[in-house]
């Protein structure tokens, strides 16, 4: 199943044809992905969602390159990501796509900002002051970037993470059950700059949940089952996720 628009677009910031997927042999055999075709609109937030073992994380780690398919193609802004060694790999990670997980994945010892331009100090870059200035103040990050870890709140370890994955300007930002750890309320406030950051920054979001309430949040979900894609909603509401969800008996 081919979803949104036609990889040969401009517009397309992601895309994968024949992906497949397969963990174990013999008796223990999963195929985790079955010839997976998919693509990502530039600018569009998008949330993939399935029941457990759908294949939803797999799809979501293999297109991000943090797991190898074994089979099919991968392009994250026009790169073949399946044709990349490893450092190659690790260089493409660093420049063209931004990771937000459930657990903040922040460095103890350093400040927010210096948590926030760690990726462009790991590859030897200097980052563009206006553009770092426009991040942390959507995020209303302004007031704490001085403060370390233990020093913020749920909620602002994540912004500080969501700013550190926009700041390299990347492709595309993968989000892996990203208000996972927050209460409703903060949950509430990232899925909101997720979404604003796509509105008003041109990123692309792709994020896994399995939470009808944060895939109301996106432009567009993608539902899975059984290592295929199975369908699509646009404009998605709480009530239309969880009835689609239902009839894959998530």
């Amino acid at each position: 199943m081919t979803i949104t628009a036609p990889h040969t677009s401009t517009d397309i910031a992601v895309y994968a044809t024949g992906l497949s997927k397969i963990y174990g042999e013999g008796s223990t055999r999963v195929e985790a992905l079955r010839g997976v075709d998919v693509s990502f609109t530039r600018g569009r937030f998008t949330a993939i969602m399935g029941p457990s073992g759908s294949g939803k994380s797999t799809l979501m780690h293999c297109l991000a390159g943090l797991d190898e398919a074994n089979g099919g193609q991968i392009f994250i802004g026009g790169t073949d990501i399946s044709k990349l060694n490893d450092d190659a790999l690790t260089k493409m990670r660093r420049e063209k796509v931004g990771f937000v997980f459930q657990s903040f994945n922040l460095v103890p010892t350093l400040t927010a900002e210096a948590n926030i331009l760690l990726p462009l100090a790991l590859a030897g870059k200097k980052h563009e002051a206006a553009w770092l200035e426009t991040i942390v103040t959507t995020l209303g990050l302004k007031d704490r970037l001085n403060h370390k870890p233990h020093e913020l709140s749920g909620g602002q370890q994540q912004r500080v993470a969501v700013a550190r994955a926009l700041l390299t300007r990347p492709e595309v930002v993968f989000g892996d059950e990203p208000t996972g750890n927050l209460d409703s309320r903060t949950g509430a406030e990232v899925l909101s700059l997720l979404r604003s950051s796509t509105r008003e920054m041109g990123q692309t979001i792709i994020m896994v949940t399995h939470d009808a309430v944060a895939a109301s949040y996106a432009d567009t979900v993608l539902l899975m089952k059984d290592g295929q894609l199975v369908g699509q909603l646009e404009d998605p509401t709480v009530e239309s996720v969880t009835q689609a969800l239902s009839g894959l008996g998530a």
